[in-house]
């Protein structure tokens, strides 16, 4: 147990500590991450003063849409990480192929997958975004990791974290062994550990989806909603609330703070596109699920454990369910057919 108040600096060193092996480049690499956020952080809370609201005019590899604080913090992660020596190589949901560093570059022993912006089109209306990040072993001897490389299930990531820029910007990270949450003081220029093994509430009365999409749901997902929406009269015999931020970031932060399910199925929307999913595997889908597993909830398809799933693709999607353990396991026996 760390005390609060603690640094993330120390906090960092401390864990460094509990390895004899550690050579000091995980270490590294997370304060480069650090370093990376609070310039993310200090951008989105400029705004329109510093010219980074609105589109960029251009499209990702997903064909959607770019806003300019998607490019600029994809640039501000890159060139954080890029020259330490940390990283063998980077992959980023804003890029189509996997990022190489420049020839003359040290390379380290680490693969880091990022979303750089999530939910960026909240920039424009002020309401919370954030940075996704994971972190895989590199395989030994390779200077220059191929796509094949990140294909590891979620099972194997080193550690997992986001750093959510609302109304305080606060880093949420695991190593493995529990989450932690550690609040940026921008007077001091440090985030501060202000919660420390956060636990997720097994039951809840929230539930976040996007219902706009119903009439492309599932069976399973329509039961479990309509039962939330029927209330005290209902089967449930008590009432739910709905919540929808359109940011995995912020609907992640509340669940962990309070408790909660979000959802977002497979439907036949995404399904007559050809895709399982609307979440990206290896950007948002398997970091958030490690973090919530290890605050003690659930994350899964509606079918199987997205840690178990093992990558085809950089850019694969997968539908995610996750948050509060018994509202979770609901879902899951209704796919079941239970």
């Amino acid at each position: 147990m760390y005390k609060i108040g603690t640094t993330l600096t120390q906090f960092i060193i401390e864990e460094q500590r509990l390895h004899t092996q550690a050579t000091g480049r995980f270490t590294g690499l997370l304060n480069d991450i650090t370093t990376a956020c609070k310039k993310i952080a200090a951008l989105t809370s400029k705004g329109a003063l510093v010219d980074v609201l609105g589109a960029a005019g251009s499209e990702n590899v997903q064909g959607e849409e770019q806003k300019k604080m998607d490019i600029i913090s994809n640039d501000v992660f890159i060139e954080a990480l890029e020259n330490n020596g940390h990283v063998a190589a980077m992959a980023s949901e804003e890029m189509e192929t996997v990022y190489h560093l420049p020839a003359g570059a040290p390379r380290g022993n680490y693969l880091v997958t990022f979303d750089p912006l999530d939910g960026s089109s909240n920039m424009d209306v002020n309401v919370s975004v954030g940075t996704i990040f994971s972190i895989l072993k590199a395989p030994p001897g390779i200077n220059n990791p191929t796509a094949a490389d990140f294909m590891q299930p979620g099972t194997h990531q080193i550690a997992a974290g986001y750093c959510l820029y609302g109304p305080s910007a606060i880093m949420v990270l695991t190593t493995g062994h529990g989450v932690n949450m550690f609040t940026l003081d921008r007077e001091c220029g440090e985030f501060i550990l202000t919660r420390q093994n956060v636990q997720i509430p097994p039951d809840t009365g929230e539930f976040a989806i996007n219902t706009s999409n119903q009439r492309h749901w599932e069976a399973p997902v329509r039961r479990y909603i309509d039962e939330c929406l029927q209330g005290r009269e209902g089967p449930r015999g008590r009432d739910f609330n709905m919540r929808w931020v359109a940011s995995m970031v912020a609907e992640v932060h509340r669940i962990l703070t309070r408790g909660g399910i979000f959802l977002y199925p497979m439907d036949a929307k995404t399904g007559a596109s050809g895709k399982t999913g609307k979440l990206r595997l290896m950007y948002e889908a398997n970091p958030m699920s490690l973090i919530v597993e290890q605050a003690g909830g659930v994350s899964t398809t509606g079918r199987e454990r997205i840690l178990d799933i093992k990558p085809q693709d950089l850019h694969q999607r997968v539908p995610v369910i996750l948050g509060s353990r018994n509202e979770v396991e609901r879902v899951d026996s209704y796919h079941r057919g239970d």
